[in-house]
């Protein structure tokens, strides 16, 4: 909704003083409000957590997070060669099938960390480097597929490995 100034001038009762009209401002008087005090914030039901715990915590989440970067490294180089034999679609949902299995196992040795996490961060184990361990397992994937089977198509390219 649209908001309208307040007139600040006197209603006229002839219509010759409405041009008479004043341009000096009429101060509104505008109520004080209340100062209220600063709402305390609610303290979290997590206990307090101490510089070393925390360092400790960030250390494992890293180290969580370069170990799934290795194994999308490695997982994405080995589903070149295990998933060989099998051709077409197979090959692809065998793979990322491959991919998930891994990342589950990833789980459970993140499990095995004993990481003292909040439990507002309990979802980091699952979800520390999640995209990356994706896109760099496909990305490896089809990197090193495609130098293994540059030679067998006739485009002039060789292979460096064969």
């Amino acid at each position: 909704m649209a908001k309208f100034k307040k007139k600040k001038s006197k209603p006229t009762l002839k219509p010759d003083d409405s041009k008479k009209e004043s341009t000096e401002e009429v101060p509104v008087d505008i109520p004080e409000t209340e100062k209220s005090e600063p709402i305390p914030e609610t303290p979290s039901t997590d206990p307090p957590i101490s510089e070393a715990a925390k360092s400790e915590k960030d250390r494992k989440l890293n180290k969580l997070f370069w170990m799934r970067i290795a194994l999308a490294v490695i997982a994405g180089t080995a589903a070149t060669f295990i998933f060989e034999d099998i051709e077409g679609e197979e090959r692809r949902w065998s793979s990322i099938g491959f991919m998930i299995i891994v990342f589950l196992g990833s789980i459970i040795v993140a499990k095995g960390m004993k990481m003292q996490l909040p439990s507002s961060d309990r979802k980091k184990i699952v979800t520390q480097a999640l995209g990356s361990y994706v896109f760099l397992y496909l990305f490896i994937w089809i990197l090193t597929y495609t130098i293994v089977n540059a030679g067998s198509v006739s485009s002039g390219i060789t292979s460096p490995i064969s």
